[in-house]
């Protein structure tokens, strides 16, 4: 039962370790600010979707 119980914690920090990776693996300062310039401008050009 210990070893299950083992294997399983094992398991769940595996897990939290690869979220944890690919939540925080990304740019040093985060996107690039031409990258942030174009979404704004480009989501006020789109039209709402209709009803």
């Amino acid at each position: 039962m210990t070893l299950l119980l083992l294997e399983a914690l094992g398991a769940l920090l595996l897990l939290v370790f690869i979220v944890w990776w690919t939540m925080f693996s990304g740019r040093r300062k985060g996107e690039l600010p031409e990258a942030a310039e174009r979404d704004k401008q480009q989501a006020p050009e789109q039209d709402p979707p209709a009803r």
